[in-house]
C-alpha cells in the first residue's frame, strides 16, 4: 500500500550547507522502499539461528568491511585465527595484523549486538556513540597496529587533528568535525520512528563517512554504526547486514558514496540540488541492497530445506573426507538445528541411535569436523557451522569462504 510522505522541517533537518536528508519531492519513492524493507525484515524476524552461525556472520561482516579498505584476509585464515581447539582466541594471541583487525571488528560487533536493545535513538545517533564505536574497535588492538602512515599513534575515540580525504573527497576541516558530528547526531537522532527512520539510517551512513571524524577507521565505524542502527530498530536480529552487500558490490558502494559527495554549497549553479539528488540515489541504493540481503537470508534460513542440506554435507564428509563422520547423524543434527539450543551429550547420543562406543566416536568426529560445537571437553553440544559446510548449509552466503574451503578439502 502507498506510504504517505512524512513532513520534514527544513530547520530541523537541513543546515545552510548540508542536506542531511533528501528533500520532500524525492522522499516518496524512498519511503515506499523503506516500507517494503520493513515488511520483509519483520517476516524474517523470530527465526531461530545457531550461535555458531551468528559468530560466522560476524566473521563474514568483519572480513567484508576490511576488504572494502583493501585489507585482504583469507576467510580460512580468519577461521584459523578464531580457534585454538574448540575455543575462541583473543586478539592478543594472534600474530597476524590482518587477523587481529578482523577479530577486533567481530568482537566490537558482538558487543553492539549484545546491548543495542536498550538504547534510544538519541543515544544510537550521538557523537558519543560514534566515538565509543571507534574507541572499542581500536582499543582492542596493540599499540603497533595504531601507528598511522604519518608515524603518529592514533588515539582510539579521538577526533582527527589533521586535514583528510578519500579519493576526490576533501573532508571538512578538523576544527569543524566535532560540531558536524554533533549536528549529525541531533538530526538523525531526532527522526521519528517509521519509514523515514530507515531513510535516516542510509543517509547517516554517508554523512558520517563524509564528516570523516577520525584519522583512520572511518569506513569501518560508519558500517558498524549502520549495522547497529538497523539492529536497534529491530530489523536484523543479527541475521543479516548491509556490510555483506557493500562488499559484494564494492565498486558500486564506492561509486555511490563518491556521487553523494557532490558539493553542498547553495549556489546559483545548482550544486545543492545535485547533492540532494545524489543523496537520494545513495539512500535508494542502500535500501535496495538491504532488501536483497533480507531476501537472501530468508531463503537460506528456510529450515524445511535444511534436512536435505545436512544430508548432502554428511554424505560428502562420509564418502569424500572420510574422517569418521557418518550420514546416520543427520536426524540428530537436524533436531539440534531446529531447537537452536545446546544439548547434553547424552541426549545427542541417544538421538544418534548408536551404541555408546559408536555414539561417542561419532560425537568426536562431528566435533573435529566442526559440525558440532562445544565450549569445553565435556560441555553441551551446539549445531556447528564450519566454513567448509557453508556450500551445503548456506550456499552463496560467503562465496570467498566457500571457494577457499572447497579447494582446501
Amino acid at each position: 500500500m502507498p506510504v504517505k510522505s512524512q513532513k520534514l522541517s527544513t530547520e530541523d533537518h537541513h543546515s545552510t550547507t548540508v542536506p542531511w536528508l533528501p528533500a520532500e519531492p524525492l522522499l516518496a519513492p524512498l519511503l515506499e522502499q523503506a516500507h517494503d524493507l520493513q515488511q520483509a525484515a519483520q517476516r524474517l524476524a523470530g527465526v531461530g539461528v545457531p550461535l555458531e552461525l551468528r559468530r560466522l556472520l560476524q566473521a563474514m561482516n568483519a572480513h567484508d568491511s576490511l576488504a572494502l579498505e583493501g585489507l585482504q584476509v583469507s576467510p580460512l585464515d580468519v577461521e584459523r585465527a578464531l580457534r585454538s581447539g574448540d575455543m575462541l582466541v583473543s586478539v592478543d594471541g594472534l600474530d597476524d595484523a590482518g587477523a587481529r583487525r578482523v577479530v577486533a571488528h567481530m568482537d566490537t560487533q558482538a558487543a553492539l549486538e549484545a546491548r543495542w536493545g536498550g538504547w534510544s535513538c538519541q543515544k544510537i545517533w550521538s557523537a558519543q556513540m560514534v566515538r565509543d564505536i571507534h574507541q572499542d574497535l581500536f582499543a582492542r588492538l596493540p599499540a603497533a597496529d595504531l601507528v598511522l602512515p604519518t608515524g603518529q599513534a592514533m588515539v582510539p575515540g579521538a577526533l582527527r587533528k589533521r586535514a583528510a580525504g578519500v579519493a576526490m573527497h576533501a573532508a571538512p576541516a578538523p576544527a569543524e568535525a566535532g560540531a558536524l558530528l554533533a549536528r549529525w547526531g541531533a538530526v538523525y537522532g531526532g527522526v521519528r520512528r517509521g519509514e523515514l527512520q530507515l531513510v535516516a539510517v542510509a543517509a547517516s551512513h554517508h554523512r558520517l563517512a563524509w564528516i570523516h571524524p577520525f584519522p583512520d577507521g572511518n569506513g569501518r565505524v560508519a558500517r558498524l554504526h549502520t549495522h547497529l542502527a538497523l539492529g536497534a530498530l529491530g530489523l536484523t536480529q543479527g541475521l543479516w547486514s548491509p556490510l555483506r552487500g557493500f562488499a559484494r558490490g564494492d565498486q558500486a558502494y564506492r561509486a555511490q558514496l563518491a556521487a553523494a559527495d557532490a558539493p553542498f554549497a547553495h549556489e546559483a549553479d545548482g550544486s545543492a540540488q545535485r547533492s540532494g539528488q545524489a543523496l537520494a540515489a545513495w539512500v535508494a541504493y542502500v535500501l535496495a541492497l538491504c532488501q536483497d540481503e533480507v531476501a537472501l537470508m530468508s531463503g537460506l534460513l528456510d529450515l524445511s530445506a535444511m534436512k536435505d542440506r545436512i544430508a548432502a554435507c554428511l554424505a560428502y564428509e562420509e564418502n569424500v573426507v572420510r574422517q569418521g563422520v557418518r550420514s546416520a547423524s543427520m536426524r540428530a543434527l537436524h533436531y539440534l538445528l531446529l531447537t537452536s539450543l545446546a544439548m547434553e551429550r547424552s541426549d545427542f547420543k541417544a538421538l544418534l541411535g548408536l551404541g555408546e562406543r559408536l555414539a561417542t566416536a561419532q560425537v568426536t568426529a562431528l566435533l573435529k569436523s566442526g559440525l558440532l560445537a562445544t565450549d569445553s571437553p565435556h560441555g553441551k553440544l551446539r549445531f556447528g557451522v564450519p566454513q567448509h559446510a557453508l556450500r551445503f548449509y548456506f550456499p552463496g552466503l560467503w562465496p570467498a569462504a566457500e571457494a577457499g574451503r572447497g579447494a582446501a578439502r
